[in-house]
């Protein structure tokens, strides 16, 4: 099994399959690690990383046992941009002229992981380039280490704000910022992206996966899945809608939050003052369907 799982994780689901770039691991914390697995390419998308990586995500959503994905990269890099090998490989992607991009860019587009239930926290231990960055802005929290490099590129190579960005970038770091980064293509550092509200935290390399990881437990611990399954659709999917449609919607999953055993526990556990136990997620989303 190319993407390795705990021996002895429950409902742990078949990936056999899936690529040796990607490792998937849970842990007894209900977080789940994938790691980006190509360190001789800088965790270059290609070869095989999209299609590993989203087989471990489905086995992550699929999980009652997971409750939060952590991802990161293994060497020097988070993910450098999309693996363009040598112009002969560049040539060989074309049909009658046009560039197949779904070749390189896989069978999802990034904006995928923001209907995942489950949050996602990138841990950003270097370089994260071109689509590297729009995978680790679709998710839902970013942790960097000191001096990782960011850069958007594509202006620099000819190309546009691919697969999302331009709907992802401004939302994080402001209309202004979006338009600096995206336009001069140029390379900031974690520090600087951390000043820009980019990512939450900024660590020395060898602190990253243990902040990262302690966030990622704490939130295991002590949030309801069904209440995060809930706001992170709420979230993304208000981000289309007007606020009179949003205020009304969410007085709605209110009243439904209330009928849940999750919101007396959470109660309960507050005035007891002790850890709550929140039971496995469900099938509830913001759709209010079960």
């Amino acid at each position: 099994m190319s993407i390795q799982s705990v021996a002895d994780t429950p409902g742990e689901v078949d990936l056999a399959g899936a690529s040796d770039a990607v490792r998937y691991e849970v842990r007894d914390s209900g977080v789940a690690v994938v790691t980006f697995n190509r360190p001789e390419r800088m965790n270059a998308w290609g070869g095989g990383l999209a299609a590993g990586f989203y087989r471990a995500l489905d086995a992550a959503e699929a999980d009652p046992a997971v409750r939060v994905v952590v991802v990161t990269g293994s060497g020097r890099a988070f993910c450098a941009g999309a693996d363009m090998g040598d112009l002969s490989s560049i040539e060989s992607a074309t049909t009658d002229g046009d560039t197949d991009v779904t070749t390189m860019v896989g069978e999802r587009h990034p904006h995928f992981v923001t209907s995942m239930r489950k949050p996602l926290i990138a841990a950003i231990n270097g370089a994260c380039a071109g689509i590297g960055l729009t995978q680790a802005l679709m998710c839902d929290v970013r942790f960097a280490a000191a001096g990782a490099k960011f850069t958007t590129s594509f202006a620099r190579r000819g190309l546009i704000a691919e697969y999302g960005i331009s709907w992802i970038l401004p939302r994080v770091v402001g209309w202004g910022t979006a338009l600096d980064l995206l336009l001069s293509g140029r390379v900031f550092l974690a520090e600087e992206a951390f000043e820009l509200g980019l990512v939450k935290d900024v660590v020395p390399l060898e602190e990253l996966m243990p902040r990262a990881m302690a966030y990622a437990e704490d939130m295991a611990a002590n949030c309801a899945p069904s209440a995060l399954a809930v706001i992170k659709e709420q979230l993304y999917g208000d981000a289309l809608s007007g606020v009179d449609e949003t205020s009304a919607r969410a007085e709605r999953l209110m009243h439904e939050s209330m009928r849940r055993p999750d919101f007396i526990e959470g109660i309960t556990a507050f005035f007891e003052k002790r850890p709550p136990s929140f039971p496995p997620i469900g099938a509830v989303t913001a759709n209010g369907k079960d």
